[in-house]
């Protein structure tokens, strides 16, 4: 054969032979040696060869065999009936499928107050900013509403999207509550050493609660004012019984209960009376210093993840003084009496710039501008100092009992505002495409940021993404550090997991407000049970024996439905987190996911049948892999939450579950023997096994009627709180039962009584509803003398009668039985 039409082989040999079975075996022993299929179309030597044979070659001769079905083929594709095609075969041509609209991830930005498509500035890579804590005091659930959430949205823009993300955050160590704090423990401290009597004490908290409760009475705020009146409240409650002890002599003196209960008090009077005498440096750094440490504590706790980059204002006062330097030499900054401020005017007026992006109508709200300052920073002197009252601190001068750092204008520290963002540009530079912070930061802090940034850089783009996380409510009240209305994380933790305060969080919305309460703990709770008991299902469904070509099951209806769902409620899972990273969204499309297999599970072992193990180690590997990127698993198991809590060296569930599994197995037989053989003691320890001795261990049987027993790893502390709630459940049901046992006698018991008693005197007990009787003792007159109405005296024949047979029948009882 020739693609060029040229003579393939020399047939001339073929033309001598007459006798078709050895044309057939010649000319098959000629192509044996030679490539007899080298084109696709048949050449004329081809076709003259073919025609000598008058059928096909027997099939011992393959290859003439092989050549005639070829040529055979081809001369039909050329044939009068496929005129219409080319000679030459090709391919048909082939049509894209038109898809389906793909959903891209839209984050809700602070900047335009709407949901924005994400578009990262360079590629795949995020450059990510998050202002971190002021490190003065414990870190409360405040912080952990925008810690977890941060870090909940961090590890799906990494995990699930694919995002190249470089996370920076700051440690806010130098601030006036930083400076105040240090200085007050520092003098509270001091006067403790000194021991004084029980009499000095009185004295100076009298003289502290002077000032103080004139700024209660100066207090408008409720929630402060409410603060305020009840650290009065405790210091009176202590200082009256300790004012009479001391007079009188005769009680014990507990002067440490009153400085215990006074101490805030105590230490704002001495800090105005000495604070300006503290100038240890070193004082200003211990405290920061330590509280750091138990941040980062709490966050390791809470399974949050350590940025990538972290920023201490301390180590930054170089870099903040030359971007204060650059803003004052671009014309938006101005020194004053050592002092450094933002002209916010000369800012907003350029025709680049423009002041209050995030939140414009809050400009000249001089109430939140002043708690931006701080405490140390809003005197009239310093107040005077400013071009116009909207201006803000780039940098401070320092007053005495200050910490300081040199600068061109003289010793000072660091405006609040200014150190995000000379610590964000150093490591970020000019423009980043996420800033996340609380949602009370937006006004004055984030834009102030924003103003500053934009000044130094001399662009309108700093942030491209603002992020702001919701409010943190304490069963409906809103919760501050300055109102003393705070629960620690620790406090939290000793109450609930990590794992469950993050599916608390996971449930909410990241951007509104998330009340913290006991019924969303509960919801988280049950949320973390219902996941587990379907992970521990799936992997004793797992467990049972087969070879691994029994692994793979035909799909029947149930199946293809399942397997539907799963699709459907993966791509709603999708959808939910590119619609603002939506977790309360895709956490019910995992509930309802959980919901249909626990459906399909329970309708194969009803018909006695084995659920498809592939279908559901897929569904339960998937739902594993999203709580592991929402941060709520840890671990490398595919299947379920760890067991045995975190840090745990060795797979506690591979490694223990063979041997509970022969014990499960004896039991099961020792259970089947007891039951034929009727032995109720063994059936008993069996139980005692069951509920008393593998719980205390973390181990779980469950006995299901004509099945194999169920063997879970559980927590050990859930496994407790079950035996508990099972035996609170068995005893109110003990005591209902005597209740109602009680009741029901006593309502015999008032039933004899009563048919002991003769219908003639039944009404005549009631001499406070009735005055006057007949004969037979029915009544005619109410108590006021007036006569029965007729429809009254109805219904009380019909009483007077019923008691009348139950009489009868009782007469006739205890006839019958004497």
């Amino acid at each position: 054969m020739s693609s060029s039409g040229d003579q393939a082989f020399e047939y001339g040999f073929l033309v001598q032979i007459n006798e078709e079975a050895e044309l057939a075996c010649a000319l098959n022993e000629y192509l044996a040696s030679r490539s007899y299929l080298a084109g696709f179309s048949p050449s004329q030597a081809d076709q003259e060869a073919f025609e000598l044979l008058n059928r096909a070659p027997a099939p011992q001769h393959v290859h003439a065999l092989r050549w005639y079905r070829h040529i055979a083929a081809l001369q039909q594709d050329l044939s009068p009936q496929s005129s219409s095609m080319k000679g030459k075969r090709t391919q048909p041509p082939w049509a894209a499928p038109a898809g389906t609209e793909v959903a891209q991830l839209r984050l809700y930005n602070s900047l335009t107050r709407t949901k924005e498509t994400f578009v990262p500035q360079n590629g795949n890579r995020v450059l990510w900013y998050s202002c971190g804590p002021t490190v003065y005091d414990a870190s409360h659930m405040g912080h952990a509403r925008s810690y977890i959430s941060f870090d909940i949205l961090r590890r799906i823009l990494k995990d699930y999207f694919k995002y190249d993300v470089l996370y920076c955050m700051n440690i806010t160590d130098i601030d006036d509550k930083i400076i105040k704090r240090a200085r007050q423990n520092y003098l509270l401290e001091q006067y403790k050493k000194k021991k004084p009597e029980a009499s000095q004490i009185i004295q100076d908290v009298l003289s502290a609660r002077g000032p103080f409760q004139q700024k209660l009475a100066e207090t408008t705020d409720p929630d402060k004012r409410q603060m305020l009146e009840r650290l009065d409240a405790a210091v009176a409650a202590v200082l009256g019984p300790l004012q009479a002890a001391v007079h009188s002599k005769e009680h014990p003196i507990h002067a440490e209960v009153l400085l215990e209960s006074a101490k805030d008090l105590l230490a704002d009077w001495l800090d105005d009376q000495f604070g300006s005498q503290v100038t240890e440096n070193s004082i200003f750094s211990t405290l920061p210093k330590y509280w750091e440490g138990e941040y980062h504590a709490d966050m390791a706790a809470l399974n949050v993840l350590p940025p990538d980059v972290l920023t201490r204002v301390s180590e930054y006062v170089p870099e903040i003084v030359d971007f204060v330097k650059k803003i004052v030499s671009n014309g938006y900054g101005y020194e004053s009496n050592g002092s450094v401020y933002f002209d916010t005017s000369k800012f907003d007026s350029s025709k680049q710039h423009s002041y209050g992006k995030l939140v414009p109508e809050a400009v000249g709200d001089q109430k939140a501008l002043q708690e931006g300052e701080g405490d140390l920073s809003i005197s009239a002197e310093r107040l005077s100092e400013k071009h116009s009252p909207n201006d803000f601190a780039l940098w401070k001068a320092s007053k005495p009992g200050e910490p300081s750092w040199d600068s061109p204008w003289g010793k000072g520290r660091p405006g609040w505002h200014i150190e995000c963002s000379a610590m964000a540009g150093s490591i970020l530079g000019e423009s980043m495409d996420i800033h996340g912070g609380g949602f009370d930061l937006r006004f004055p802090h984030h834009d102030n940021e924003l103003a500053q940034s934009e000044a130094f850089f001399e662009n309108d783009n700093w942030v491209r993404y603002f992020l702001h996380t919701g409010h943190l409510t304490i069963a409906g009240c809103k919760m501050s550090k300055s109102l003393k209305n705070f629960i620690t994380i620790k406090d939290a933790l000793a109450n609930n997991s990590a794992r469950q305060l993050r599916l608390a969080f996971l449930m909410h919305s990241w951007k509104d407000t998330l009340d913290y309460s006991a019924n969303t703990m509960e919801s988280a709770v049950q949320y973390e049970k219902f996941m587990n008991e379907f992970f521990l299902n799936v992997k004793d469904i797992l467990r049972c024996p087969t070879d691994i070509t029994g692994q793979f099951e035909k799909w029947e209806a149930a199946e293809m439905d399942l397997n539907k769902c799963f699709y459907e409620r993966k791509s709603a899972v999708h959808e939910a987190l590119c619609d603002n990273v939506d977790t309360r969204a895709a956490m019910e499309e995992m509930r309802a996911l959980v919901s249909q297999s626990n459906t399909y599970i329970a309708s194969r072992k009803s018909a006695k049948l084995q659920p498809n193990l592939m279908l559901l180690d897929s569904i339960a590997a998937y739902l594993t892999a999203m709580l592991k990127t929402f941060g709520a698993i840890e671990g490398a198991q595919q299947i379920g939450f760890p067991v045995g809590g975190t840090g745990q060296d060795i797979d506690l569930e591979t490694t223990l579950m063979p041997y509970l599994k022969v014990l499960s197995d004896f039991r099961e037989n020792v259970r089947r023997i007891a039951r034929e053989q009727k032995v109720t003691e063994l059936l008993q320890l069996c139980d005692v096994v069951r509920d008393d001795t593998l719980p205390d261990l973390g181990v779980r049987l469950e006995d299901h009627e004509g099945l194999p027993t169920v063997v879970k790893l559980v927590d050990k502390e859930t496994l407790l709180k079950e035996r508990e709630e099972k035996k609170r459940m068995e005893e109110e049901k003990r005591k209902k039962k005597e209740e109602a046992t009680r009741k029901k006698q006593e309502q015999e018991m008032a039933k004899l009584a009563k048919m002991k008693i003769p219908a003639c005197e039944m009404f005549l007990k009631e001499a406070d509803k009735y005055s006057k009787f007949d004969e037979t003792g029915f009544p005619t007159h109410d108590l006021e003398g007036k006569e029965i109405s007729k429809g009254q005296a109805k219904k009380l024949r019909k009483l007077y009668e019923a008691q009348d047979k139950l009489h009868r029948d009782n007469l006739q009882m205890n006839q019958n039985g004497s």
